[in-house]
C-alpha cells in the first residue's frame, strides 16, 4: 500500500494545520434488500485504498499519527452473510492506518478530533448525514468557548488540492494504467473478432464485458455503448438491444475498470467486412481529424487547441462530403458543424472516466504537462434531416484513444486497437472468414 502512503504524505506535506475528513462511499439499494455492486468513492480510494463502504478517513497534517480510519467492526454473523470484514486491526495492518476504530465510535470521537483545530478540510454537500454531524459538532465546539475550547474557524474543500494531484499521473500509477488499457483493448478486439450480421448489440456487449472480467477488471468503467446503424448517432446510447445488419457501422464505446482506473476507448467498424460508400468517406474524415489531434498532443499545447484543430478538419471534411456549404472559416464562425459534431474532443481520465482537474487556469485553457491523461475522441453523427444527403442518414462515427502526456510528446495508451481502415478490414475479413 506504499502508493497510498506516498499520496497521503504528498497531500499533507505543505497543508496548513487542521483536520481532513474524507468519507467512503455507501452501499446503494437496488431493489428491496439487494444492493448495486459497491464501488468505492474515488477521493477516499485515492488516499486510502480501503475497499469497504461507510468508512471515514481522518488525516492530521503534522501529527505523530496522521492517518486515522473509522471502519465497520468485525461481526461474525454479518460476515457469514456478506463476507469477511477488514475491521480496525486489519485497517492498521493492511492499509497503514496509524489508528483505527469501529465506525460506531466515530460520532463520539469527532469532537475530540476537531477541538482547538484552526481549520477543517471537508467537502460539504457530498454526504448529507455526515454534513449534519460535522456542522453540529462545529456548532457544539463553538458553544464551549468559555471552557477554553475553540472550534475550527475555517472550512476548506480538500478536493481542490486532491484534484490537482489526481490530474498528474505518477510513476506508481503507470503500470496500473497500462493494465487498465490492455484489458480495455482486449475487450474491443474481442468485439471486432466476434461481430457478425444478425447478432444483437447485447451479444457484443456481453462479449466485451466477459473479456474485461476474465482479465481481472472489476467491471466496466461506465455503461458500455454498443450502437449499430442509426443508434450510433445517439451519443450515450445504452439500450444495446437492436439487431445488427450487414452494411451498417457498429460504434463501440467501452472501457474496463481495473484497480479503480477506467479505460475509455471508442472504435467504429463495419458489421460486415468492409467500409463502403458514404460510411467509408465519413470515416476517413473522422480518422484524419483524430490522427491529427493525437499528433498535436504534447507539452505546452492545450485541449482547447486540440479541439479547435479537430473541428477544423471535420469541417473541411463535411464540406468535401457535400454535407456543409460555404467556406471552412464561415462554418467554424457560425458553428454549423455542431449539428454533426456536438461534443468536446477530450476529457481528463483516471479514477473517474470523466476525471477531476481544472480545464482552465486564470481564464485560459491550461497548457498540457507530463503526467496528464485524457481522451481524444472526435466524431461525426448524421441524424436524418432535410439538409443532409440521404446516403449519410443514420451514420454515427467516433474514434477515441487515451493519451498520456510525456516529457517529449505523448504516449497513445490504446494504440493496440486498430483504427485505420486497412487494419480494421483485415481483422474483419479474418473474423468473417472464421464464421461457421
Amino acid at each position: 500500500m506504499d502508493i497510498f502512503r506516498r499520496r497521503r504524505e504528498r497531500f499533507l506535506a505543505d497543508l496548513p494545520p487542521g483536520v481532513v475528513i474524507i468519507p467512503a462511499a455507501h452501499e446503494v439499494t437496488r431493489s428491496n434488500d439487494t444492493e448495486f455492486p459497491f464501488r468505492q468513492d474515488s477521493w477516499f480510494h485515492y488516499l486510502t485504498g480501503f475497499p469497504e463502504p461507510d468508512a471515514v478517513a481522518v488525516l492530521r497534517p503534522g501529527h505523530a499519527k496522521p492517518f486515522v480510519l473509522f471502519v465497520r467492526p468485525k461481526d461474525r454473523e454479518r460476515e457469514i452473510w456478506t463476507g469477511i470484514r477488514i475491521g480496525p486491526e486489519g485497517a492498521m495492518e493492511r492499509y497503514g492506518a496509524d489508528e483505527a476504530y469501529p465506525l460506531s465510535e466515530w460520532p463520539n470521537r469527532i469532537a475530540g478530533l476537531l477541538e482547538n483545530q484552526p481549520r477543517l478540510y471537508y467537502a460539504l454537500g457530498r454526504d448529507r448525514t455526515l454534513d449534519t454531524l460535522v456542522t453540529d459538532t462545529v456548532a457544539g465546539l463553538r458553544a464551549r468557548g468559555r471552557q477554553g475550547i475553540e472550534a475550527p474557524v475555517e472550512m476548506v474543500d480538500p478536493t481542490r488540492k486532491l484534484a490537482e494531484m489526481r490530474l498528474f499521473k505518477t510513476a506508481d500509477e503507470v503500470p496500473l494504467l497500462e493494465k487498465t488499457f490492455e484489458i480495455s483493448a482486449e475487450g474491443h478486439l474481442a468485439a471486432m473478432r466476434l461481430t457478425k450480421p444478425g447478432m444483437y448489440e447485447y451479444e457484443i456487449q456481453a462479449a466485451i464485458e466477459y473479456e474485461f472480467r476474465r482479465r481481472g477488471a472489476s467491471y466496466p468503467g461506465y455503461g458500455t455503448i454498443v450502437a449499430g446503424g442509426g443508434n450510433a448517432a445517439i451519443l450515450h446510447y445504452v439500450e444495446n438491444s437492436a439487431r445488427l445488419e450487414d452494411g451498417q457501422l457498429l460504434l463501440i464505446d467501452a472501457g474496463a475498470e481495473y484497480a479503480g482506473y477506467s479505460g475509455d476507448i471508442t472504435r467504429t467498424f463495419p458489421v460486415g467486412q468492409r467500409f463502403e460508400g458514404a460510411a467509408r468517406a465519413a470515416y476517413e474524415v473522422v480518422l484524419r481529424a483524430q490522427e491529427a489531434a493525437v499528433a498535436a498532443c504534447r507539452p505546452g499545447n492545450t485541449l482547447e487547441a486540440i479541439h479547435d484543430l479537430a473541428c477544423r478538419i471535420l469541417t473541411e471534411g463535411l464540406i468535401e462530403l457535400g454535407v456543409l456549404r460555404g467556406s471552412v472559416d464561415e462554418a467554424l464562425e457560425t458553428k454549423t458543424f455542431r449539428e454533426y459534431y456536438m461534443h468536446g474532443t477530450g476529457h481528463w481520465l483516471g479514477l473517474d472516466v470523466h476525471d477531476v482537474g481544472a480545464y482552465r487556469v486564470d481564464g485560459k485553457s491550461r497548457p498540457l504537462e507530463p503526467g496528464m491523461l485524457f481522451t481524444v475522441e472526435p466524431g461525426l453523427y448524421f441524424h436524418p434531416s432535410s439538409d443532409t444527403p440521404a446516403e449519410f442518414h443514420g451514420i454515427g462515427i467516433r474514434i477515441e484513444d487515451d493519451i498520456l502526456i510525456t516529457a517529449d510528446g505523448h504516449r497513445n495508451m490504446t494504440a493496440a486497437v486498430p483504427k485505420r481502415i486497412e487494419d480494421i478490414e483485415a481483422l474483419r475479413r479474418e473474423a468473417m472468414g472464421s464464421a461457421v
